[in-house]
């Protein structure tokens, strides 16, 4: 029988012993500042500070109003925001609000890790984002109760009711195109964890962990010799 060579070894010993290693935590999310619009172009712009980085963020398609500054805060309450994964709402009151089915086009001046839509009254309608989803969470919010019904692609959902919540879509995304339908007043916004690698290199705060693996093990390896 063949052995691992023992470089391959250290390095999936190191990433368990960093997985076992490291609690679970909600995440601080960066949320959009819906900024502007251009009517004309069916466009709203808006930006991502993630750090020291910022990102901007261009919607595309019909729409029905944009809270840009201040008005009514749709996103309260926000426990149907919070999950293991996402530690705050959005804040404020910037939200998209759609009256038209059709097809959607979020674009990102950089790729961004995991995004998140928030949802606000999703209530009938059927969304297809054309990529694997998850329903991070979802409950009584601003205008009621509804239950999001994943379909059998797991690409999109159904809102039964008054949906309020928020996914993700796992990956690393320059742009989302969805498909929604015509249920007249439901409403979004965009979030992100963290930015994307351009090539492939882990961020440092993953280099770090998976050095504290190796140097477990360098240990482990002394007090058995």
């Amino acid at each position: 029988m063949k052995s691992k060579p023992l470089s391959r070894t250290l390095l999936t010993s190191a990433a368990l012993l960093t997985l076992g290693a490291a609690p679970v935590h909600a995440a601080t999310i960066n949320w959009t500042d819906w900024t502007s619009v251009s009517a004309a172009a069916s466009q709203v712009f808006g930006i991502l500070t993630v750090g020291s980085s910022t990102v901007n963020v261009t919607y595309s398609g019909a729409y029905n109003t944009v809270q840009t500054s201040g008005g009514t805060n749709y996103w309260n309450p926000d426990a149907p925001y919070l999950s293991t994964t996402v530690e705050n709402a959005p804040p404020a009151s910037d939200i998209i609000t759609l009256g038209q089915g059709g097809s959607k086009t979020i674009t990102f001046s950089q790729a961004v890790v995991d995004p998140l839509i928030a949802l606000v009254s999703w209530n009938g309608n059927t969304v297809d984002f054309g990529v694997p989803i998850e329903i991070l969470s979802y409950g009584t919010g601003y205008w009621g109760y509804g239950t999001p019904i994943l379909n059998n692609s797991g690409t999109g959902f159904y809102g039964n009711g008054e949906v309020h919540g928020v996914i993700k879509l796992p990956g690393t995304f320059t742009s989302i195109t969805f498909n929604d339908t015509s249920e007249w007043w439901h409403g979004f916004t965009v979030g992100v964890i963290g930015l994307g690698s351009s090539n492939g290199v882990p961020e440092p705060a993953s280099l770090a962990l998976l050095g504290m693996g190796l140097a477990g093990l360098a240990g482990l390896r002394r007090r058995k010799a």
